[in-house]
């Protein structure tokens, strides 16, 4: 049978984070695997995200059972077509038989399509004050709605999963099914520092953290465990910040300049692919004391690049890395230090972490993800 997909791509364009490398990633390895299945790809969905390049996109699928579907001109347009359906809906999609969505958002008016929701986390729930008011609620409206109206539930990881049963019981266990991401990166062994970089930043000379500045990413701790590494006067490189600014952020660079680090810490900002992937390679260890995650995704990439990983003992962090990093207390500045520390003193250690970590990165990739989700679909046509 010849199925059609339409599939939830608006977070896919330029400065993209979670969802947005998810869905792109999902979509590749769909595409490198299924020649045959019709995929729809709307890129504007849901009333809470609106990209306004979606016609001139960065990532485009060059593929014949590939196309772009549905698209709206302004984020009014956005709004008013997904919050009040028109009776067409599903005519005005393409007549899809599944749809997915990707981006938090639920529909709540299909009559034939299938629908599969993408459950990325629901820390919108567990640390409301570290997400903004439109954004929590937008989030949580989308997983009620989907615990209502969802044909499947993918979820990122067990403890993701775990967290959504328990907060909507009555959603049947058996619908929804764990499907792990992947590293969108492979190790390249003769990698040019590109361009874009500092030319001062040197190979296995810095630390690197990689993540949306936003208050749940635990800057501020990670920062006051650099000061304190540094007031202890051991041999200290420099912390490279990588990230888009997100919110709740407004005294970020007030924080650095009292901690007296602000010539040790670099805030590069947005940075591209081949930058990213030059610096998780490169990198003396990659830190990521995050409070909360669903998956994951900066632990795995830095993983699959040698890179040893310092990162948090909570949520689903451990589920990623098992025994293939050093796994702290993101709430504790000291235990984030003594790691630190360890790394520093013990290049053995450091090694081990390395070789462990590429090991452990090999159990995840996306193509297994594609085949997962391809069979999800076929299971609900």
């Amino acid at each position: 049978m010849q199925m059609k997909i339409g599939f939830d791509a608006s977070q896919i364009g330029q400065n993209k984070t979670g969802c947005g490398y998810f869905a792109l990633s999902l979509l590749n390895a769909l595409a490198s695997i299924d020649k045959y299945f019709e995929y729809i790809l709307y890129p504007t969905f849901g009333d809470h995200y609106w990209e306004p390049k979606w016609k001139n996109p960065v990532s485009i699928i060059r593929q014949k059972n590939f196309r772009r579907g549905l698209g709206h001109h302004t984020y009014d347009t956005l709004q008013m077509f997904w919050r009040y359906p028109p009776q067409d809906l599903e005519n005005l999609l393409g007549d899809p038989d599944i749809i997915h969505a990707n981006n938090f958002y639920c529909p709540t008016t299909l009559k034939k399509a299938r629908l599969v929701y993408t459950l990325h986390d629901l820390a919108f729930i567990e640390q409301p004050e570290h997400t903004l008011e439109e954004t929590r609620v937008a989030s949580f409206n989308g997983a009620l709605y989907a615990s209502l109206y969802s044909d499947r539930i993918i979820a990122v990881s067990e403890y993701t999963r775990g967290h959504f049963l328990k907060v909507f019981p009555y959603y049947p266990a058996d619908k929804i099914l764990v499907v792990y991401e992947g590293s969108r990166f492979s190790f390249k062994p003769r990698l040019s520092r590109p361009n874009s970089l500092p030319t001062y930043l040197m190979s296995n000379s810095f630390w690197l953290n990689v993540g949306t500045l936003e208050p749940r990413k635990n800057h501020f701790r990670l920062l006051q465990a650099y000061a304190k590494l540094k007031a202890e006067q051991l041999d200290i490189l420099p912390l490279v910040l990588v990230g888009a600014r997100g919110w709740l952020m407004n005294d970020f660079e007030k924080l650095i300049e009292d901690l007296g680090i602000q010539s040790d810490v670099i805030i590069l900002g947005y940075v591209d692919d081949n930058a990213l992937q030059w610096l998780y390679q490169n990198c003396f260890a990659c830190i990521y004391p995050s409070l909360f995650e669903g998956f994951g995704l900066p632990v795995l990439e830095a993983m699959s690049l040698g890179a040893a990983v310092i990162t948090s003992n909570v949520t689903s962090i451990p589920e990623v890395v098992g025994d293939a990093g050093l796994l702290i207390d993101p709430y504790s500045p000291n235990e984030i230090c003594e790691a630190m520390k360890n790394l520093l003193r013990d290049n053995h250690l450091r090694n081990e972490l390395r070789a462990k970590a590429q090991t452990r990165s090999l159990s995840f990739s996306w193509e297994t993800t594609a085949r997962k989700v391809l069979s999800i679909y076929e299971s609900l046509v």
